[in-house]
């Protein structure tokens, strides 16, 4: 599986998810270490947008392409299988801990959440402390340059 990451340049070589630990998030509560990826590009600015102003999303920004070998165990968590406010804002503390016990229980390299943004689509978390995490490599790193007309005042 090819997954995808939208972050600042300088942290494009980083697979630590040090920057979800010191801030927490969705799917981590604080000091949790963890990655947020997307399964499309089009998704990886989607979540960004959500969280960051476009016009913020400037040249320093990459794409990063990430190759998690398809015999490491994923697993996907349905619509089905979450709480009643998992796509709420801000968000709750229920996703939280579905996020620290996929990195706690060491079980996963990978899970496979509905994006809150686009619940059709998929994010994928990873778990940075995985024994099998070295098998997760960085496959390209794209300079990324907005669309002007999304930051186009109208």
């Amino acid at each position: 599986m090819i997954i995808f990451r939208l972050c600042r340049e300088i942290y494009s070589r980083d697979l630590t998810g040090k920057g979800a630990e010191r801030s927490g998030g969705r799917w981590n509560s604080k000091r949790v270490s963890m990655l947020y990826t997307s399964e499309t590009r089009a998704l990886c600015l989607a979540e960004t947008a959500v969280n960051l102003p476009l016009n913020l999303i400037s040249g320093d920004f990459a794409m990063v392409s990430i190759l998690v070998p398809d015999d490491l165990p994923v697993k996907t968590v349905s619509l089905k299988e979450l709480p009643s406010d998992w796509n709420t804002f801000p968000h709750s503390a229920s996703t939280q801990k579905t996020g620290d016990n996929f990195i706690h229980a060491g079980e996963y390299v990978a899970l496979r959440v509905p994006s809150a943004v686009v619940p059709m689509e998929f994010n994928v978390l990873i778990n940075p402390l995985h024994p099998l995490m070295k098998m997760v490599k960085i496959t390209e790193v794209n300079k990324f340059a907005i669309d002007e007309r999304l930051t186009a005042r109208r």
